[in-house]
């Protein structure tokens, strides 16, 4: 589809977010790195119930 972007349009995102989230940039990042670490969490949690539902099933 789209490919990704190279070194200058990198630069250009970071004076962007730079623009808009000025000093509260690392509190941005900070909450989607949290964000991040819970989706992940959850993806595990649900991975693991799947695996244990097919072990405690009995017929």
């Amino acid at each position: 589809m789209f490919p990704m972007p190279g070194p200058m349009e990198m630069i250009i995102f970071g004076i962007i977010a730079l623009l808009l989230f000025g000093k509260r940039l690392p509190d941005v990042a900070r909450g989607v790195g949290k964000s991040i670490v819970e989706f992940k969490k959850g993806l595990n949690d649900v991975s693991s119930e799947v695996q244990n539902a097919g072990y405690d099933h009995k017929d």
